[in-house]
């Protein structure tokens, strides 16, 4: 039997249909006002410049707002500070955004964990990945949000299920993590320096590829039967997993392009609907 593809990007289009009817329903009871997500780039970085017109195009199909922050590259970490709470103090905006990596002298971690709690829509706050490791109220990072939505909707088992995170960073390898075991699975956590990972690779259930590696995690690695879930985009495209040698023995996997992808943006778009419901009432 064919492997199920996890078509992130049909799922994305009808999230957003679904986000159009809500952002139609707070314009009507506030009076107009429409949701608002603020976008801060710092510097000249092409991709970042890229990514951040993308969440705006994103916006605008669902009838909300952006704002866009276009800082200089030589802006300090103050400056950065002094702009993020401009933002969180004017009631308008109801998520921000601060697009990663900032330039060297920018302490981000600095900036991120100046987002107010509300506000916070990327999951991008110790205070934010605490509460939601710990099952509490808190926006979770948008790219794990998207894979857990796409996990949901295609009916992928998670409750007991061994699920291998290989990854660490502390926007997606780290927070999917918590998800995953939120929701049950037993998970490991694994990274490039993992001593013995195709063994424990080839024990997964499921198989999270975050590592940021073109096809870091091989393909005859992986069981038969398991569910591919690569979270890496990398220039080919091709993504953190070797795809071309699990596809025919995979139950199930995320495509790359198409994926994972569309969804991280979708995410972000809807927990920034949610806070404007929360802020507006």
């Amino acid at each position: 039997m064919a492997a199920i593809i996890l078509d992130g990007k049909k799922l994305s289009k009808e999230i957003e249909e679904e986000l159009r009817g809500r952002v139609e329903a707070i314009k009507q009871k506030s009076g107009g006002r429409t949701p608002i997500l603020a976008t801060i780039l710092v510097g000249d970085d092409p991709a970042s410049a890229t990514y951040v017109r993308m969440k705006g195009n994103a916006c605008n199909r669902v009838g909300m707002e952006s704002l866009k922050i276009l800082l200089p590259q030589d802006t300090t970490t103050q400056q950065l500070l002094d702009e993020i709470d401009k933002l969180n103090s004017n009631r308008d905006v109801h998520g921000i955004l601060l697009q990663h990596p900032v330039p060297d002298q920018v302490d981000e971690r600095a900036g991120f964990e100046r987002i107010a709690l509300e506000k916070d829509v990327d999951g991008v706050t110790c205070l934010g990945f605490g509460r939601m490791a710990m099952g509490e109220d808190a926006y979770g990072s948008a790219t794990p949000v998207g894979i857990m939505k796409l996990l949901d909707h295609y009916e992928i088992p998670l409750k007991g299920k061994h699920a291998v995170v290989v990854g660490r960073s502390p926007i997606l390898g780290k927070p999917l993590a918590m998800m995953l075991l939120n929701r049950h699975a037993t998970v490991t956590i694994c990274h490039s320096r993992t001593q013995n990972l195709p063994e424990i690779v080839a024990q997964a259930d499921i198989i999270a590829g975050c590592v940021g590696k073109p096809e870091f995690v091989k393909g005859d690695w992986i069981k038969e039967g398991a569910v591919i879930i690569d979270a890496g985009y990398n220039p080919g495209p091709v993504g953190d997993v070797e795809l071309s040698a699990a596809i025919d023995k995979c139950y199930a996997y995320t495509p790359v392009p198409g994926g994972v992808g569309p969804m991280t943006i979708a995410s972000l778009i809807a927990q920034s609907v949610e806070a404007a419901e929360k802020a507006l009432g």
